[in-house]
């Protein structure tokens, strides 16, 4: 009973708090309670980063493991000693802006790339789902996705008229700023719908995830 109801009054105590703090303004208190909460977040994932970096560790070095699955962890082993070696060296001054040049020259061209390689998943998800079922949902969604490829790749072609890219550039605007965002305002109240369900849940104790 004390193990289950510790956690619980200690969750109980501290949203209360937290959100009396907020609702009569009261910063003191809410950004104590934050930089505790952040501290602890900086706690979790430095351990995170630990346990990461031995299990791979470990399985480079364990027998029985699959080649391609050794190379991967160990890629990701070495990769995680550089990039905290470049770290350190930054910090101490023995080099200046190592980390940032590995993000500009690996990290942020990956990330580009599977950008680029998102559209065409989308493109051939919109294929696929009006394949399965042909309704206007799916007709809008593959219609939407190849017209708003079309316009980023002929706007982009130095071949095409500056009347006619201006055009294009204007069409789609209006559909990203029409469609995407009516799509990304109803995202972004589901989430908030969401995390005040969570919350409350949370402060009646009927939601413990610290529990499992």
């Amino acid at each position: 009973m004390f193990r289950r109801g510790f956690p619980l009054a200690i969750a109980i105590f501290f949203g209360l708090l937290t959100l009396v703090s907020l609702l009569f303004s009261v910063p003191e208190i809410s950004s104590l309670i934050l930089e505790w909460a952040s501290f602890l977040v900086a706690i979790a994932l430095l351990l995170g980063a630990i346990n990461l970096f031995s299990v791979h560790t470990q399985r480079t070095v364990r027998s029985g493991v699959r080649g391609s699955q050794r190379l991967y962890s160990g890629v990701l082993a070495i990769s995680m000693v550089v990039v905290f070696g470049l770290g350190l060296s930054d910090w101490l001054g023995i080099t200046n802006g190592s980390t940032g040049l590995v993000f500009n020259w690996i990290q942020a061209p990956l990330e580009a790339a599977l950008a680029s390689l998102l559209a065409f998943f989308l493109l051939l998800s919109g294929m696929r789902l009006l394949q399965r079922q042909r309704t206007v949902g799916a007709v809008l969604f593959l219609a939407t996705a190849v017209l708003i490829l079309l316009s980023n790749a002929l706007i982009a072609s130095p071949f095409l008229p500056a009347s006619l890219s201006q055009l294009l550039q204007q069409f789609r605007d209006a559909i990203q700023t029409v469609i995407v965002g009516a799509g990304v305002r109803g995202i972004i109240l589901g989430v908030a719908l969401g995390a005040i369900t969570l919350s409350i849940r949370l402060l009646l104790g009927l939601e413990r995830p610290y529990n499992k």
